[in-house]
């Protein structure tokens, strides 16, 4: 295998959490500048020891906000960087990025981080209307924002493959299962069953509210390095990326297939099951981006767990929450924990193999084992751009 030398080169020697869910009159920024101080300092390293500074995503300032760029971030934390990077669009591109800074060795640490006030000044998601006019041909078709683009592909999945509502209110209860296990979380509070799931607004057919990761206030970060830096540290168990692949669809979300078994996040997993040297029988658990409950149940038939057709003996509560024999999203993802993008599963899957994630550690929690191997997923776009780890506890 041509990249089976990138196998557990690179670790994740850091976590960096800021309050969140919704925490008013705080700036972007500086849910930014918190989370990299954080991620610095449980990796235990100085700040001047960070080569490379990537934020995951620009956004548009909102709420009379300034707008952050890495230069401002970098300035902000008192930092100069040989490297400062910023994705503009859903490329997912920090994965390749991080991997030949470190492996190269023209990087020692590169800090990821991801920062934004979404929830408290009400970031929309719908690009295609301006002041209630049209700026999308396709807004004359009733596609009005991502949510309505996940939902064609949902609808074919659920023509194709019989699945449906059914399948999406089992993820969503194991998830809020696992968020209600995770003091952090935005939704730890609030049980949901399958009578508050049905009852939830249909928002675009046929995804209802509860399919919808909501947005956050806060940030997270995440220090890479190599695997030999990370050991030398001493601050935690090691955490090793053994595999990884990376993805891209370029295709209009409209031109996309529910049955295409070359998408993005089928190539991502199969590269990174080749580079790590293991099969699906060998993940202990997944922590998936979670943007709707559509988008968990596509990632693990693209991945290979399940079969087309067997999305309903496959994806139940009792397999995937708390005590299942398959954990996913154990914080409670992005659907229940918190919206931080690809640093909300790739975060909990480290904090998972560390053993820090309290009640709800697998291993520790009844009916669970202690995980060797957690598959991770960040997907970009509409299905249109994928990354996938395998992270390996040492």
């Amino acid at each position: 295998m041509a990249f089976d030398n990138l196998r557990n080169r690179i670790a994740v020697a850091g976590i960096g959490y800021t309050p969140q869910g919704k925490v008013a009159d705080r700036t972007a920024v500086s849910f930014h500048i918190e989370a990299v101080k954080n991620a610095i300092e449980d990796a235990g390293i100085g700040k001047e020891e960070v080569d490379a500074l990537l934020l995951y995503r620009h956004f548009d300032a909102i709420g009379g906000d300034y707008d952050v760029t890495a230069f401002t971030a970098a300035e902000q934390l008192g930092i100069r960087p040989k490297l400062l990077s910023q994705e503009t669009y859903c490329t997912r591109s920090w994965l390749l990025y991080c991997a030949g800074l470190l492996v190269s060795g023209l990087c020692r640490y590169v800090v990821l981080s991801y920062g934004d006030n979404a929830r408290s000044a009400r970031r929309s998601f719908v690009k295609e209307l301006k002041g209630g006019n049209a700026v999308d041909e396709l807004a004359a078709y009733g596609d009005l924002s991502t949510m309505a683009k996940y939902s064609m592909l949902a609808r074919r999945a659920q023509d194709a493959f019989g699945t449906g509502p059914a399948v999406w209110k089992e993820i969503a209860i194991a998830q809020r299962r696992w968020a209600n296990l995770n003091p952090i979380a935005s939704m730890n509070h609030k049980p949901l069953d399958e009578e508050g799931y049905y009852a939830a607004d249909l928002v675009a057919e046929p995804l209802r509210l509860l399919d919808a990761t909501p947005n956050s206030d806060g940030g997270r970060a995440i220090v890479l390095t190599t695997a030999e830096r990370a050991k030398a540290l001493c601050r935690h168990p090691l955490v090793t990326i053994r595999g990884f692949g990376s993805a891209n669809q370029p295709l209009s979300p409209y031109r996309l297939c529910a049955e295409d078994s070359d998408s993005a996040a089928a190539r991502a997993g199969r590269q990174a099951f080749e580079m790590a040297g293991v099969t699906k029988e060998d993940i202990d658990a997944c922590e998936l981006y979670d943007c709707f409950t559509y988008t968990v149940e596509a990632t693990l038939r693209d991945y290979g767990f399940f079969r087309a057709g067997e999305e309903k003996e496959f994806l139940t509560k009792e397999r995937l929450g708390p005590g299942g024999e398959f954990p996913v999203n154990t914080s409670g993802g992005m659907l229940s924990e918190a919206y931080f993008m690809g640093l909300t599963p790739v975060s909990e899957g480290v904090m998972q193999l560390m053993g820090r994630c309290g009640e709800r550690q697998l291993g520790v929690y009844p009916g669970t084992k202690t995980p060797g191997l957690i598959m991770c997923s960040d997907n970009g776009g509409v299905f249109q751009s994928h990354a996938s780890l395998i992270l390996e506890r040492m």
